[in-house]
């Protein structure tokens, strides 16, 4: 994967626990062309690498946007950008990719809750420019917690947004299915946010018959995980035969890291693919919030950052 190096231009105050960070080159020169909810990825200075969606607008080529939640378990990630990051710095960033792109039609629903409102933003002010039919539901749990409000009431495209309140008065609570509507078929829907969030509307939509193919999702941060029937299996690598012990208690990244195999990661939590490798036999655990259940059914990648093996052996294309 290229990396970037990159200056911190500009560090804000988002909303509380949420920092925004402008990032450009350091000599002002264009930065690598990206699309409506396209990520990159961030090395935390002395922590992991780390995915943030891009929130600014896609024609915007002087600069990439991001906004970061300090997780109150952070792994590293959030409160290293949050604790050691000013301006002035040098980040080393990947080239964007878009595994959350809009696709063509006749109305968009936007729907984020929390932070998950990165890349909706980025997809907003696309859909605006283009002057398409969107609305944009926010939700978040006050008013205080709601990053780019001040940002969002100025734009062109205010009064497509309806903003949501866990302390606010009922009047103006999410409510799914009035807010959502019946299924049509030139409508298609995205959704970013936690775990519990997206879920939520998932089961409501799809209770409301909406297609799957109509519903795009990105998580940004999986539902902590019951590990307590987790059992030992083996990996094989293909191209040398070699076979490692993953334990119980060790993912098969870590696993593999400790064999001196080392595969990419970000998330940690199988929601952003990077780790995605190709799984020649055996039989997948899968625990990402990544592939869609018709990938998960064809056994033939997972990602070894959270997901394990039915089998006693997978021999994995590495």
């Amino acid at each position: 994967m290229t990396m970037i190096a990159v200056q911190v231009l500009r560090r804000t105050q988002e909303a509380q626990d949420i920092a925004g960070f402008e990032l450009g080159r350091p000599d002002g020169g264009p930065l690598p062309a990206f699309s409506a909810g396209s990520h990159i990825d961030v090395q935390v200075p002395g922590g992991p690498m780390r995915q943030y969606s891009l929130c600014n607008d896609a024609a915007e080529q002087h600069r990439y946007r991001i906004a970061v939640l300090r997780e109150p378990k952070s792994r590293g990630g959030s409160a290293g950008m949050h604790d050691h990051v000013r301006e002035g710095d040098t980040l080393l960033v990947s080239e964007p990719r878009n595994h959350f792109p809009l696709v063509h039609a006749k109305r968009t629903l936007l729907m984020a809750g929390g932070i998950g409102v990165t890349p909706l933003l980025c997809m907003a002010q696309r859909l605006a420019t283009i002057g398409a039919d969107f609305t944009l539901h926010y939700s978040t749990r006050s008013v205080e917690r709601t990053a780019f409000r001040e940002e969002i009431l100025r734009s062109p495209f205010a009064d497509r947004v309806r903003f949501h309140h866990d302390d606010g008065p009922p009047g103006q609570m999410l409510n799914v299915p009035a807010d959502v509507g019946p299924p049509d078929a030139d409508t298609h829907l995205y959704l970013c946010g936690p775990a519990g969030y997206i879920q939520h509307v998932l089961q409501v939509t799809q209770g409301m018959g909406w297609p799957p193919a109509q519903i795009h999702l990105e998580y940004f941060t999986a539902a902590p995980a019951d590990t307590q029937a987790d059992r030992a299996f083996q990996v094989r690598i293909a191209s040398s035969g070699k076979v490692i012990d993953v334990p119980a208690n060790e993912s098969v990244t870590q696993a593999l890291a400790r064999n001196g195999v080392e595969i990419l990661t970000s998330c940690e939590q199988g929601v952003c693919g990077t780790c995605i490798t190709r799984v020649l036999e055996g039989e997948c655990d899968h625990r990402d919030l990544y592939f869609t259940d018709e990938e998960k059914a064809k056994n033939d990648q997972f990602t070894p950052c959270c997901s394990r093996a039915k089998t006693p052996l997978l021999v994995l294309d590495l």
